[in-house]
């Protein structure tokens, strides 16, 4: 018979306390840069764009975070080939 240890009670925190940018030109350029990947990848329902988001990479390692500006979860299952950029290129 296999037994399932339990899952031990991970805190995951939601800040570091601190600032999202150090000046009004940083926190437009993050806002901005957001607002557009949010409007490129619309008509996509399973890409997730997040602004000033903890990830956490590894199940139960708080410890093990990071903190991008700006992040877009591109899920493995779908077929996206190709990332798009601004300038009309294209990168694999």
């Amino acid at each position: 018979m296999v037994q399932l240890q339990p899952k031990a009670n991970v805190v995951y925190p939601e800040s570091d306390g601190q600032p999202m940018a150090n000046n009004t030109v940083q926190f437009e350029c993050i806002v901005a840069l957001k607002q557009n990947l949010d409007r490129l990848t619309l008509p996509d329902t399973e890409i997730f764009v997040a602004g000033d988001l903890f990830w956490y990479p590894v199940e139960g390692r708080s410890d093990i975070c990071v903190a991008p500006d700006v992040l877009v979860a591109i899920p493995p299952w779908t077929n996206h080939q190709k990332l798009v950029v601004g300038n009309g290129t294209s990168h694999q």
